[in-house]
């Protein structure tokens, strides 16, 4: 045996000794029969612990690690080179879990989270602040907080969708629909197209706008159709509205047999359309056109109606622009050659007979220049200057006069837009026209201009119209009118859902010249929206119309009252 020993020792045996190196008498070196069992095992947390061998001494600690190992001395063996294992906590072996229950309270691997995921709050310890106190109320009882008026309206939204869900990498919030039951329309190759019809029937205590006013049932049917190109160059946008108001029979005639200032039939149609386009030659330079048509008749209560109709004569004016928009930097400068044709349909009476209208066909060319400067992306002040003229297809009319005109306007002003809580356009100046009869006087007067929006709360939205227009007119020994509208109006959202909107219109019409008339009209109107969905709306509406003339007979007043429905895709 003791040879045996020998040849295994001996240099060039069939075993060698390992070398001697000091890292076999390090403290941190695991015995190679250490029971895993045995609670003096070091765990892989105390070996990546840094501050492991820079422990501050503790008497205590040392005496219950010397206890421990001369208790486990006798179940442990001896090392190579004689030496015995270390007193110290043995490192745990490789692949030992780290997780789990642990009697002696060692120090933990501090847990993994999920990228993005909250983590929690440490326990406050020393020098951490000392918490505020809750607040209280004079009486000395717990204050609830009151949520940011902001978000007090807005219902809460499910971690989910909020992307606050533990354990999950936070998700980009979708973006609030601005108008959640607005129409969204179909594709139609690259157009966006949306169509919408209202249907509604009400009450008008004066359709005819007369003196004596007579009462009415009717209804409305009123359709729309939007179409807007999608492409990266060049634009085209249809934008076509119509309606058509229909009151089932007619006006009950005087009982002294004497013609009524308005007809015995008013049904009225109405169309307004505009189709817009856009060519981009370069970035600067752009072709622009439009194509226009609108339909309608006199206004009920206008000196223009002829006495004795059967029905309001019904015209029409088609005409189009075409013209050049060119940038320099920051300069823009845009012309356009205008043309505008009006036609009148003969008028039916009520004794059978017809009455030519050709005395108020016309033709009328003209064109417009406007040059802007963009001082800042908010505001851009322009210059705008337009001339006409008016061809009459009879160069007299039905009184005499000779009807044919030139005229035009200049005025100044700028659009501006602030943050979209304050944006739109205002000007100011004068127009004028000149006619070829000596008799009658120049028709003139000062423009104003203005389409303000301004939104004052998330759920107001307040908005300002102003115009002006020289207008023709069929009375003798006056040459035009002169019109201009004021109009207020205040939208509020209750809910997004239900919408109330109430405006105010204040104008004046100025014949100049002849009687010398002038009338003013009031209207006060307030609409109810509640939108059941986005393709069912249901309004309501209820409007007071008064016309005040100095002319003694044509003032007059009316009551609507209106209710249907609007299906839009």
């Amino acid at each position: 045996m003791a040879l045996l020993c020998l040849v295994l020792t001996a240099p060039g045996g069939l075993a060698r000794a390992q070398t001697v190196t000091p890292d076999l008498f390090s403290p941190n070196r695991q015995s190679q029969v250490v029971d895993p069992n045995s609670p003096l095992r070091r765990t892989t947390a105390d070996v990546l612990d840094p501050l492991n061998g820079l422990r501050l001494p503790d008497p205590d600690r040392d005496r219950e690690r010397e206890r421990r190992s001369s208790r486990s001395s006798s179940t442990s063996t001896t090392t190579r080179g004689g030496q015995l294992p270390a007193t110290g906590l043995s490192t745990a072996a490789t692949g030992a879990a780290t997780s789990g229950y642990d009697s002696l309270n060692r120090k933990r691997l501090k847990p993994k989270y999920y990228p993005g995921q909250v983590k929690p709050k440490p326990s406050p310890g020393p020098g951490s602040p000392v918490p505020t106190a809750p607040p209280l109320n004079a009486s000395g009882q717990l204050r609830l907080s009151i949520p940011p008026s902001e978000t007090a309206s807005k219902p809460p939204l499910p971690p989910a969708m909020a992307g606050t869900v533990v354990g999950q990498p936070p998700r980009k919030r979708l973006k609030i629909d601005d108008d959640p039951f607005g129409a969204i329309g179909d594709y139609a190759g690259s157009f966006l197209i949306k169509t919408a019809v209202e249907v509604m029937g009400g009450y008008d205590t004066n359709p005819g706008r007369l003196n004596s006013p007579q009462g009415k049932g009717f209804y409305v049917i009123a359709p729309e159709f939007l179409a807007v190109s999608d492409w990266e160059r060049h634009a085209v946008v249809a934008d076509l509205r119509g309606s058509f108001t229909g009151y089932g029979s007619g006006l009950t005639p005087n009982a002294d047999g004497t013609p009524l200032s308005a007809p015995l039939d008013v049904d009225r149609p109405n169309f307004t359309g505009h189709i817009d386009g856009r060519i981009d030659v370069t970035r600067d330079t752009r072709l622009l056109g439009q194509a226009r048509l609108f339909v309608s008749t006199d206004n009920p209560g206008s000196p223009n109606v002829q006495a004795g109709l059967a029905r309001y004569p019904v015209y029409s004016t088609v005409g189009g622009t075409f013209g050049i928009d060119q940038n320099f930097n920051r300069l823009q400068v845009s012309a356009g050659a205008t043309i505008d044709r009006t036609d009148y349909q003969w008028s039916k009476l009520t004794d059978g007979t017809s009455s030519s209208n050709d005395d108020r066909n016309f033709t009328q060319y003209g064109g417009v220049g406007r040059v802007s400067y963009e001082l800042n992306p908010a505001v851009k002040p322009f210059v705008e200057v337009q001339g006409d003229s008016r061809v009459h297809d009879l160069f007299l009319d039905r009184n005499g006069y000779a009807r044919d005109s030139s005229g035009g306007y200049a005025k100044a002003g700028t659009s501006f837009e602030f943050s979209r809580l304050l944006f739109g356009e205002i000007s100011i100046g004068y127009g004028m026209r000149n006619y070829v009869d000596t008799r009658l006087n120049r028709l003139e007067g000062l423009l104003t201009t203005a389409s303000l929006t301004w939104t004052v709360t998330p759920l107001t939205t307040a908005k300002f119209f102003s115009d002006t227009q020289l207008g023709e007119t069929t009375l003798p020994g006056s040459s035009g009118v002169l019109s201009r509208t004021y109009t207020v109006e205040v939208d509020h959202d209750f809910r997004r859902w239900l919408t109330a909107i109430g405006k105010f219109t204040y104008g004046t019409l100025e014949y100049k010249g002849g009687e010398n008339r002038d009338d003013t009209i009031y209207s006060v109107s307030a609409d109810l929206i509640y939108k059941m969905t986005r393709s069912l709306w249901i309004k309501g509406t209820l409007r007071r119309d008064w016309l005040d003339s100095n002319i003694a007979g044509n003032s007059s007043a009316s009551t609507v009252v209106m209710l249907g429905v609007r299906v839009q895709n």
